[in-house]
């Protein structure tokens, strides 16, 4: 307990409790703490979530005064909103964790309690009074967790994905686009089953890494309508019970005008409350971007794998001593860390999925869980693609010299001559040359294959796309 001189006595439903003082928070926030003691200050309720909550607050305020909310609290709240949606307010009075209520219910509560506090504080009351402003009767008006909850996520996600997931993203496929365009002309093995096969420019191999980066950003903007669907005006099971009509309308609108993004009002409440699935869609879009970047990272660390000894074909910046034992050893670190994101964003993916997965009748109960995930994977991704762009794609470059030792050395150059002397013999050339360890040429000119004919049939520039078909002349 704390020391009674640093403690105020509030009450909620339940009863009194000791909050202590200093604090804008109440009884309800104060009850959850000791219910809830799980986790460190890291399973803290998202910042964005109170910042949205805020927005949402401050938006139900300023509409309520239609509705009969005397305008001098009205103000008053909106100015406390303010202080929530300014981050000022966060470290604070926000200490509640993930791990409580499925309907976020407590964090709904600990934003009536400091804003309504706060509010207190601005029209000169006494804190912890509930008067002139009441968490629940003015904060909370025409509300319940059950809708503001679900609401405050789609709008803290919808902010991340608009001003950081997106950027980033776009940030690291023009980085990867220009490096594309650059090496366009080098021409180098290709590469499947990890064996030599034909040739390709290390160009075209990274343009599809621009266009797995386009797909992923075609299916972030494809999750956003829904996100724009609120479920504000739901209240406790979707009916809008303790609203007015229009208030949905109004609110909805209100938070489109604070935020600049086009939120509408959701179709279906019910389907608003009861389920997540757009949460599912939002997540499952983040796991197939954390998939690409796993093979994207791979791949471009197999390519720079050496310097000397491995395939050598990229050369990565070198940002930082790779070893504390072998000296001059460079790592190619930002690949490892962004294939470390994207496993965690693979995992975050599969809590998501069961969260929403788990909406029992008229609720959906794994509601923080469900947006904390969200939101890290979304931190992870943004940030990720940010430093993979900065420090690794925009300084890489391409070993000119080895791309085309490898080069001479593949087999798979073997493909150019089936048209001319068919599958098998063509496959007899290539093995000979592997037994007996020669190149290319003397396996097909041991075979028969003048060298003229070899060296018309066999160049790797002609072996990058189709061929144009000409008629044979039947004269």
């Amino acid at each position: 307990m704390f020391n009674m001189e640093s403690v105020r006595v509030e009450y909620d439903a339940l009863g009194e409790i000791e909050v202590p003082n200093g604090k804008l928070y109440g009884a309800q926030t104060a009850r959850c703490l000791k219910n809830f003691p799980i986790g460190d200050e890291f399973e803290r309720m998202p910042f964005s979530v109170i910042v949205a909550m805020g927005v949402l607050k401050k938006a139900a305020a300023e509409v309520n005064v239609d509705f009969g909310l005397d305008l001098k609290i009205a103000s008053a709240i909106s100015k406390a909103a303010d202080d929530v949606i300014s981050g000022n307010l966060y470290c604070e009075h926000f200490p509640l964790g993930i791990w409580q209520t499925g309907s976020g219910t407590q964090t709904n509560m600990n934003v009536n309690e400091v804003i309504g506090n706060r509010a207190i504080e601005i029209l000169g009351g006494k804190l912890g009074s509930k008067n002139p402003v009441h968490p629940n009767d003015h904060v909370n008006k025409g509300q319940s967790s059950n809708d503001t909850f679900p609401t405050a996520m789609h709008i803290a996600v919808a902010h991340e994905l608009n001003h950081s997931l997106l950027p980033n993203l776009k940030k690291l496929k023009n980085s990867l686009q220009e490096k594309s365009q650059k090496f366009m002309s080098v021409i180098k093995v290709g590469r499947t089953h990890t064996q030599d096969a034909v040739p390709l420019t290390l160009g075209q191999e990274l343009s599809g890494y621009v266009k797995q980066l386009e797909y992923g950003i075609n299916r972030i903007q494809n999750t956003l309508p829904r996100l724009y669907e609120l479920a504000i005006g739901g209240t406790a099971v979707g009916t809008g019970l303790n609203t007015y009509v229009s208030f949905d309308e109004k609110c909805t609108k209100k938070i489109a005008e604070l935020t600049g993004l086009p939120f509408v009002i959701a179709p279906n409440k019910f389907e608003a409350l009861a389920a997540s699935d757009t949460m599912i869609e939002v997540s499952g879009a983040l796991n197939v971007i954390a998939a690409s970047l796993m093979k994207i990272a791979n791949d471009i660390r197999f390519l720079a794998s050496g310097p000397r000894c491995g395939i050598g074909e990229l050369i990565l910046p070198e940002n930082e001593p790779g070893s504390s034992i072998m000296p001059g050893k460079v790592n190619p670190t930002q690949c490892e860390a962004l294939t470390m994101i994207a496993a965690q964003v693979m995992g975050n993916n599969v809590a998501v999925t069961i969260g929403g997965s788990n909406g029992h009748f008229e609720l959906n109960v794994f509601r923080p869980l469900m947006v904390s995930n969200v939101l890290r994977s979304i931190k992870l991704l943004s940030d990720g693609c940010y430093c993979f762009a900065l420090n690794c794609v925009n300084g890489m470059e391409t070993d000119k010299e080895r791309v085309a030792f490898l080069l001479s050395q593949s087999l798979m150059l073997v493909t150019a001559l089936s048209p001319h002397i068919g599958y098998d013999k063509a496959a007899q050339i290539a093995l000979r040359a592997h037994r007996e360890k020669t190149t290319l040429k003397e396996s097909a000119k041991a075979s028969g294959i003048a060298e003229s004919d070899f060296n018309n049939w066999v160049k790797a520039e002609d072996m990058l796309g189709p061929t144009v078909y000409k008629k044979k002349s039947t004269c």
